[in-house]
């Protein structure tokens, strides 16, 4: 009996050991990679918006739209990313700060990165139409349409971050201390498309159409371009 319970309370000794066992080296590898990842990420975006205010010649279109997607990685990096890995940090990635910054940190990560997907999205529209409507996609057009843009894709990227709060879904469960996204179905379905799938067509179309117009001008080009003397006569 002595015998068994030595046995017991070391074993219980040595998982309560293991359990304070320090990281490893990969781990601290790791996550010393993600500590610079955050830092180099707030900065370069930083040092962006600061280019594109103190220089005037940056104050047009589409550097707003730049300068939009430069905010919404910003507050990535300041708001979602050290939450990130403090919920990496803790033993099987509980979450022990909360409900209420649980809603902040998942309302926060929907909303910044569907707007810097959709703001990514809306440079490669007004690039579209600066090539296939020279005429009619103005300076003025493009910094009204620049700015409708941006004004949507936050409204759209709010709705989306905010239908949790609402009551569609859950992301908190205090019983298993997990914070997550909303596992709803519906909400999955409509949160995937208009954050990422949809986007990432419009995205492939756009960029496919300016290939079919640029090869369409370059081709324009060369049938336009003039002949040497010399080899208009070996021609003939």
């Amino acid at each position: 009996a002595n015998m068994d319970t030595n046995a017991s309370s070391s074993m219980v000794g040595g998982n309560a050991w293991r359990g304070r066992e320090p990281f490893s080296l990969f781990t601290v590898l790791i996550l010393t990679l993600l500590v610079l990842l955050t830092v180099a990420t707030f900065l370069w975006n930083l040092l962006v918006l600061a280019t594109i205010l103190r220089v005037k010649a940056f104050h047009r279109v589409p550097h707003n739209l730049v300068a939009s997607t430069a905010v919404s990685d910003v507050l990535v990096a300041a708001l979602v990313m050290p939450l990130s890995l403090v919920k990496e940090l803790s033993a099987g990635r509980r979450w022990r700060l909360g409900r209420e910054l649980c809603l902040v940190w998942v309302c926060f990560d929907v909303l910044c990165c569907t707007a810097s997907i959709w703001n990514v999205t809306a440079i490669a529209l007004d690039r579209y139409w600066s090539v296939t409507r020279q005429l009619q996609y103005t300076l003025l057009a493009r910094r009204r349409i620049s700015n409708v843009m941006i004004a949507l894709t936050w409204l759209l990227s709010a709705a989306i971050s905010l239908a949790p709060l609402l009551g569609w879904g859950e992301t908190y469960s205090p019983e298993q201390e997990r914070c997550q996204l909303s596992q709803d179905p519906s909400y999955t379905i409509v949160s995937t498309g208009g954050a990422f799938y949809l986007p990432l067509c419009v995205v492939l179309f756009v960029y496919w159409k300016i290939y079919k117009a640029s090869k369409f001008h370059m081709g324009g080009r060369r049938r336009n371009a003039v002949v040497p003397l010399s080899e208009a006569a070996q021609v003939r």
